[in-house]
């Protein structure tokens, strides 16, 4: 474009800091040596205007010009050489052009240093810069953006870094480093000089933020760049979050948050509001301009490099904002995170690793909304199956409201009774009927006997009391909670049905399977028309219809039931998901009292091998399905060996 097509008199080089902006800017000038002898190369770094005032000075020593005594100005003799016919074809490079102060001036450094480059139809401007905005002011749509290297690019380069040693994991340090040129460059510097193994830098690299973060703010020699500026991965950046709080509050504000989440796999909702949209817009666009952030394709989803990532935590820990820092994310996502009704499911999976992030940050924060985000965490966690993690984040919220609020307060209340169902479905039955009890009891001195949280423990007691064994407790509670719902909820209320559904299945426990059949189809029937055919509510209650009806020795509507579950469940559960399993486990039950020996064997065969990766080998429904496995295959073949 700038030699053979000539279609453009002006270009940028834009891209991330490190990623090797400066060293195509070179080659292209020791191409143009070597292939337009007839260039004159001139190179100008803007790192302010000290240095550039110090490069035009060096040019008009060898330039041809008069001077005009001790007033004449420097850099506007060189600006008008260059630009008349005189000065022949010339390449000038104006390299590290990232602040836009100082290329176009502002209202506090009026006279930036953009009136004094020379302008020719015989010229070529080339400028090297961080910040797209600049990248754009200067050149229009002339703008190359330069990305990391590609893999093999970057084996060859770290291969050519390299004094002799072992090159095993070098790969796996490529890819940790991202393939930036600097990173690949002090990495192999520090490997150089310490001799130690491509394994252990890689292990520091991984480890705690304080590790990583020395051996990224580490200096090293680079005769390849300025004379006192500062190589070391880190510092290189440090330098573009300072420009960029300089010049927008709002994008240092957001940079600031996502040193608290994950780097990769950003929403834009999950980011902290300003009061103009257009900000936000702007904030966004700021930090892709200088590449921290990068879009995927035209989506609302954000990725940072990670090694970009670990910068922004260093700096803000060397503004001595790390604690505030952290605090702030930590509201803020409190504020955010969704509940676990099950429509909000999509966003809750998009933001559990950031919330992960932000808790593992903030373990020294004693502030409620630190609580309210391990709560809602938890609870969407158990939504999702994930029994052992939901219960860590419960337990955590329960005790810091237990800390801090009397023993009949709602937050405090809500949290027992939330770890409770995380205990059961984690198969600690006995903690789970023990804090459901102490629930109960207090909301009876506190709440009406239909007030919906009195409800709501009662019927969660009553599950408990089930899968503890006390199925008669079970039932006198349930019935009580039935008859109040028939009386205050419509018929399809979703707490209504769950309670009746809950009824069914300790009737069908205490042998009154023809009363548990008759409910749970009423059950079914109604959400049938209210719910979608995936809504795990719906899924549940098939699920135990089907278990009524082989117990009703109804065996064939069983089948066609759970298939109808499982398949459903293959779409939209993982596979170690407790409710996918548990519908795999009696599918197969289900085979084997119909006769279909074979189907029953395979199935639960897979289930078995999940659940020994999942849970724990004194697990509840481990050993209920391995018990079953044997069961079947001993009454299939008594005399096999592989019984």
């Amino acid at each position: 474009m700038l030699f053979v097509r000539k279609e453009w008199r002006k270009a940028a080089i834009v891209g991330l800091g490190g990623v090797g902006k400066t060293q195509v800017a070179l080659q292209l000038a020791y191409w143009t040596k070597k292939n337009r002898p007839e260039f004159s190369i001139f190179w100008v770094p803007a790192l302010s205007k000290a240095t550039f005032e110090q490069a035009f000075t060096t040019m008009a020593r060898e330039l041809p010009i008069q001077s005009g005594g001790k007033d004449d100005d420097v850099k506007e003799s060189v600006r008008r050489y260059l630009s008349s016919g005189a000065a022949g074809p010339w390449l000038l490079v104006v390299d590290n052009a990232d602040d836009g102060d100082v290329l176009f001036g502002s209202a506090d450094m009026p006279g930036g240093i953009s009136e004094y480059l020379p302008e020719s139809d015989d010229g070529i401007t080339l400028f090297t810069t961080r910040s797209r905005e600049v990248a754009v002011s200067a050149t229009g749509s002339d703008v190359i953006e330069l990305h990391a290297m590609d893999p093999l690019e970057a084996a060859d380069y770290l291969e050519k870094l390299l004094i002799g040693g072992s090159k095993t994991g070098a790969a796996e340090l490529l890819k940790e480093l991202s393939y930036l040129p600097l990173a690949i460059t002090q990495a192999a510097a520090y490997l150089n000089t310490t001799r130690v193994p491509i394994a252990e830098y890689l292990r520091l690299l991984r480890g705690a933020d304080r590790e990583a973060a020395s051996l990224m703010s580490r200096e090293f020699y680079d005769g390849t760049r300025y004379r006192g500026s500062q190589n070391a991965v880190a510092a290189t950046w440090l330098v573009s979050f300072d420009q960029i709080r300089k010049s927008d509050g709002a994008a240092a504000d957001l940079l600031a948050f996502l040193s608290c989440i994950e780097p990769k796999e950003i929403p834009q909702s999950i980011l902290p509001r300003f009061e103009l949209e257009e900000q936000m817009v702007h904030a966004v666009g700021t930090l892709c301009g200088y590449a921290f952030l990068t879009r995927r394709r035209d989506s609302r989803v954000f990725d940072m490099h990670s090694l970009v990532h670990l910068a922004t935590r260093i700096w803000v820990q060397r503004e001595g904002l790390t604690a505030t820092t952290d605090e702030k994310a930590t509201r803020h996502l409190a504020a955010v995170f969704p509940s676990d009704d099950y429509t909000n499911r999509n966003v809750w999976r998009e933001y559990l690793p950031h919330a992960f992030r932000v808790l593992q940050h903030s373990k020294e924060l004693d502030i409620e909304e630190r609580s309210n985000l391990l709560f809602w965490v938890g609870r969407c966690l158990g939504m999702d199956g994930r029994n052992k993690e939901a219960t860590r984040d419960l337990e955590e919220a329960c005790q810091w409201r237990n800390r801090h609020f009397a023993e009949d307060h709602p937050s405090r209340l809500a949290s027992q009774h939330a770890l409770a169902i995380a205990y059961r479905a984690n198969g600690q039955v006995k903690e789970a009927v023990v804090l459901l009890e102490q629930v109960v009891a207090i909301r009876k001195q506190v709440l009406a006997e239909d007030h919906p949280s009195q409800l709501a423990s009662q019927h969660e007691l009553a599950i408990a009391y089930r899968a503890n064994g006390q199925v008669k407790e079970a039932i006198v509670l349930l019935e009580q909670v039935v008859a109040i719902h028939k009386q205050v909820l419509a018929e399809d209320h979703p707490d209504r049905l769950a309670s009746q559904h809950e009824l069914a299945g300790a009737y069908r426990a205490n042998g009154q399977v023809k009363e548990a059949v008759v409910l749970l189809e009423q059950v079914v029937a109604i959400e049938a028309k209210t719910l979608a055919e995936d809504h795990p509510y719906r899924l549940v209650s098939q699920h135990a219809l089907a278990i009524a009806y082989r117990a009703n020795s109804q065996v064939k509507e069983a089948i066609v039931l759970l298939e109808q579950v499982v398949a459903i469940q293959k779409q939209v559960l993982a596979e170690d998901h407790p409710d996918r399993l548990a519908s795999q486990h009696e599918l197969a039950i289900a085979y084997w009292a119909n006769g279909q020996v074979k189907e029953a064997v395979a199935l639960l065969e897979q289930v078995v091998a999940i659940q020994k990766q999942v849970l724990a080998e004194d697990h509840p429904y481990r050993l209920v399905s391995q018990h079953a496995l044997a069961g079947i295959l001993e009454a299939a073949d008594r005399d096999t060996t592989r019984v």
